[in-house]
């Protein structure tokens, strides 16, 4: 659960930049709950613009080698 929906992107864009999601696997989008009034992740749906404009601009590939040696350096 996320209290706005700019935070929820900001966690849909991480989560990509973190896991290697396959075709047709993960979260693409954000939606405000009607029972709690949050925003949530879901696999359903169209993808996110955001999301979509991170993968196309390479966003997510940046982020993805980052992460990656920030867990190297991690290790030592």
């Amino acid at each position: 659960m996320y209290p706005s929906q700019e935070v929820a992107e900001e966690v849909l864009i991480e989560s990509w930049s973190r896991y290697n999601y396959g075709h047709g696997q993960g979260p693409v989008a954000v939606y405000q709950c009607d029972d709690c009034g949050r925003f949530h992740l879901t696999s359903k749906g169209l993808m996110n613009e955001k999301l979509a404009a991170a993968i196309k601009d390479g966003t997510i590939k940046l982020r993805k080698e980052a992460n990656k040696w920030g867990e190297r350096l991690k290790k030592k």
